[in-house]
């Protein structure tokens, strides 16, 4: 029974990136491939204890080296990416990306029949057996326990934000559900998801971690699947928030902003110099409010401002956090059309072979 301890926290700023991947056919169509990729081949050294499946065996994660930089960080993405293109390509299958894949229907798609996630299927039943979702989790290392939990209070307000940039998951089992990220919905379906609450310190996080293993409501720390949390196995802040994508330069906007995010964090904790206190205890159903605006409206979103009643356009948000930041990235995702805009327009116009030979890496 995994659980974490303090010790893990050694670490600041190191960064290590998982993705969720789909395997699929030659035309792009979900199907069931992670027996011959994670049990039965040889994958390459890169991958080597670093690609799994997930709970349905179209769905296979992947996880980069540590990285101790930015720019290690992109060398390994890339290097993971093309790695798994070409051992999928051995077997005859092809790799694609999104929070849920349109033509994905999870009644007819195989579970694993690892004893973990067999656990969960019995334990949670239908929101699980349903859970065909893929996401992007973006690790960065931090060296003191109070210090992880302390900046993962504060990360929450940021989620929303990295949702609706990320937003790329309109359609699921078959039909568009009006919604920008369906991903982030039918996750939360899930018992211990979504957005987290605030913790006084480690300890606390501890204790609730392990009262969680104890009364039998998890099996290990690792199905605390809540938006960000204290890695207490890895001694990292793990973001969870935004939706599996295609395009590389994606993903390493979320990096890139997560890493500042969590670097700004930590230089505040370390001077106990806290201008946006408010973030450490701000109530979960603002929050709460804020996501559900993410992954309804996407880049259309609006949140509800931190102080006062007002609410601020996400652009506007973007374009505080990267002049504040001094990073880039998160603008340009911005700036471009949304993952959802991008699949309607093609499912539209070209039909759904067309938008699954889109999502293909």
């Amino acid at each position: 029974m995994e659980r974490g301890s303090p010790d893990a926290f050694a670490e600041q700023g190191t960064l290590g990136v998982e993705e969720e991947f789909f395997v699929v056919d030659g035309a792009g169509y979900p199907v069931s491939g992670s027996d011959e990729l994670v049990y039965e081949g040889e994958p390459p050294e890169l991958l080597a204890d670093r690609v799994d499946h997930e709970l349905f065996k179209t769905v296979i994660e992947t996880q980069t080296p540590k990285s101790v930089d930015l720019a290690e960080a992109r060398e390994n993405v890339h290097a993971v990416r093309e790695a798994l293109v070409e051992y999928a390509a051995e077997y005859d299958f092809q790799v694609a990306a999104a929070g849920l894949h349109p033509a994905a229907r999870w009644r007819e798609l195989e579970h694993a029949e690892k004893d973990r996630y067999r656990a969960q299927l019995e334990r949670i039943q239908y929101p699980q057996h349903r859970n065909t979702t893929a996401g992007l989790h973006v690790h960065v290392g931090v060296d003191d326990a109070d210090k992880a939990v302390w900046v993962s209070n504060r990360m929450r307000w940021h989620l929303p934000v990295m949702l609706a940039l990320s937003a790329n998951s309109p359609y699921w089992n078959g039909y568009d559900t009006g919604l920008e990220s369906a991903r982030a919905k039918i996750f939360e379906g899930l018992p211990n998801t979504g957005m987290p609450t605030a913790f006084a310190d480690y300890d606390a996080f501890q204790r609730f971690e392990n009262r969680m293993i104890d009364s039998g409501s998890i099996n290990d720390r690792g199905e605390l699947w809540h938006d960000v949390r204290p890695h207490s196995g890895h001694g990292t802040v793990e973001v969870r928030a935004p939706d599996a994508q295609a395009d590389p330069t994606v993903v390493l906007a979320f990096v890139e902003y997560t890493e500042a995010l969590v670097t700004d964090l930590s230089e505040r904790y370390e001077d106990r110099a806290d201008p946006d206190g408010v973030d450490g205890c701000m109530r979960r159903e603002v929050l709460d409010e804020n996501k559900w605006r993410a992954l309804r409206y996407g880049h259309d979103a609006s949140f509800v401002e931190r102080e006062g009643s007002g609410t601020v356009d996400l652009g506007e948000f973007v374009d505080r956090e990267c002049d504040r930041l001094g990073i880039s990235g998160i603008r340009d995702v911005y700036d471009a059309e949304s993952g959802a805009t991008r699949q309607r327009g093609i499912l539209e116009s070209e039909g759904l072979d067309a938008l699954c030979r889109d999502l293909l890496l």
